[in-house]
């Protein structure tokens, strides 16, 4: 059944992070049941820090979506097939302050326990709480290249979230 989801533990994602996250990208989705955005995302990833599955992301002060992190304490990043390429193209390239990003892309949102957004859509969620954020700051770039992606400087925050579900979509 569409939309059905099965609870697994971080432990038992069995995927390529540097394929799904660099290739196939992510959906990063904050807000609540009332008002939230997402944007699509090729630069993160996953491990453990402080004894904690987590799951860090990187968000420039300009996206819209990055209001929503600032102000609420969970977020998700969800996975989807090749399927949804054009989906997630939509959700990189134009910005929820200029579109009804819901009522163009043809997602549909369901709401966890803990109030955080996925996509019956989506193969897998993973849902987080924020426990640290920080500022890129190009004086601690170590390799000078890394400035070609900052013409602007608007330079990425990196929030770090402790996996608290993860969900399969069956």
């Amino acid at each position: 059944m569409k939309g059905t989801l099965e609870k697994i533990e971080p432990a038992d994602l069995k995927f390529n992070v540097f394929e799904q996250v660099g290739n196939d990208w992510m959906l990063i989705t904050s807000g609540t049941q009332d008002k939230f955005n997402m944007m699509t995302a090729s630069w993160g990833g996953m491990g453990v820090l402080w004894n904690k599955n987590v799951c860090f992301i990187f968000v420039r002060p300009t996206r819209y979506t990055f209001e929503f992190i600032e102000q609420n304490p969970l977020f998700t990043v969800s996975f989807f097939s090749e399927n949804h390429r054009e989906i997630l193209e939509l959700c990189g390239t134009k910005s929820g302050r200029e579109i009804d990003k819901m009522k163009d892309i043809g997602l549909t949102p369901r709401f966890t326990q803990n109030g955080s957004i996925l996509f019956n859509e989506s193969l897998l969620s993973i849902e987080c709480r924020k426990v640290y954020y920080n500022d890129l700051e190009p004086a601690h770039f170590i390799t000078k290249d890394i400035d070609k992606h900052y013409p602007k400087n608007d330079y990425h925050r990196m929030y770090i979230g402790e996996i608290i579900n993860c969900y399969r979509h069956l």
